[in-house]
């Protein structure tokens, strides 16, 4: 006798779906993931995804799209306590932007990876700007107050962001162990701080 089909009874099945990708995303990866694999670990119909991800692309797109947000709304909620110095201000960016990649890996790899996906929504793609808008903001106060050397944001910027992603991804890929991650932060801030001062040569 053929089972009959779940009903579709969950209050916010869109937020559940996401909330339990992320969760195998980080224990299985991408390639466990599906929506009809959602649907059964939520107790749903097979066909109650579909009512907010017309596929898994979709799924994924979502998944990094909150993803970003909840990493550039970590990095704006570190400035409120980092007081009103750009090395405070500074210092507080970065290890909010570490933090998040610390515990958010596997999501992380996603973000970076999706991004360049043909298919990714405009969304997704106005959403990746964000977190670095807010560093490059940092700098363009910290060149006004003459803490950043003066010149083309791009040619003062570009060293710090490949700072500090690199310093991010050794650390969130277990390339660094917790212990020297944690020390080797405040060596990174430091770095970043003088290559961006007035008296660093390009």
């Amino acid at each position: 006798m053929p089972t009959r089909p779940r009903p579709y009874h969950h209050g916010d099945l869109r937020a559940a779906l996401l909330t339990r990708a992320e969760e195998t995303l980080r224990a299985q990866g991408t390639a466990a993931l599906s929506l009809r694999g959602l649907a059964r670990d939520l107790g749903v119909s097979h066909n109650a995804p579909s009512r907010h991800f017309k596929d898994k692309q979709a799924l994924l797109d979502a998944l990094a799209l909150t993803g970003y947000e909840r990493m550039t709304d970590a990095m704006r909620a570190s400035q409120d306590d980092a007081g009103e110095s750009y090395r405070g201000k500074l210092g507080a960016v970065v290890r909010a932007y570490v933090g998040f990649c610390l515990e958010n890996a596997a999501l992380l790899d996603l973000m970076y990876s999706i991004k360049h996906d043909p298919q990714a929504s405009a969304a997704l793609l106005e959403a990746t700007g964000r977190w670095s808008e807010l560093i490059e903001r940092l700098m363009v106060e910290g060149q006004r107050r003459g803490e950043v050397r003066e010149g083309p944001l791009d040619r003062v910027g570009v060293p710090v962001f490949a700072t500090l992603h690199g310093y991010a991804d050794l650390a969130a890929t277990g390339m660094l162990t917790p212990e020297v991650a944690a020390q080797g932060l405040d060596e990174v801030i430091a770095f970043i701080l003088r290559g961006c001062a007035p008296d660093a040569r390009a």
